[in-house]
């Protein structure tokens, strides 16, 4: 691997991640749209008690992976930024 493909190979797998991300907010939020903040007092709403729990069931399995993209993207975010740092200096002082 030369010098050059390392910023480009950094580049991509942070798209990568972000496109992952960003896919991840879309479903999530597409999940929640249906969402309603009631409470079901009675037992002819049962129907749409159990749609409702399951819109958090899945939500609540989802939000894990959500903030492990977002770690990610944080950490990668960092690292490219630290690798044009330390290049710089490199071209500045070295």
């Amino acid at each position: 691997m030369t010098a050059e493909m390392i910023p480009m190979m950094m580049w991509i797998a942070w798209g990568a991640v972000a496109v992952i991300t960003a896919g991840l907010y879309a479903y999530r939020t597409s999940l929640t749209r249906d969402e309603e903040g009631q409470i079901f007092l009675d037992e002819a709403f049962n129907h749409e008690k159990a749609a409702q729990e399951q819109i958090v069931y899945r939500v609540n399995r989802l939000q894990p992976i959500v903030r492990v993209c977002v770690t990610l993207m944080v950490v990668m975010t960092v690292l490219v930024i630290a690798y044009y740092i330390w290049n710089a200096t490199q071209q500045l002082f070295g």
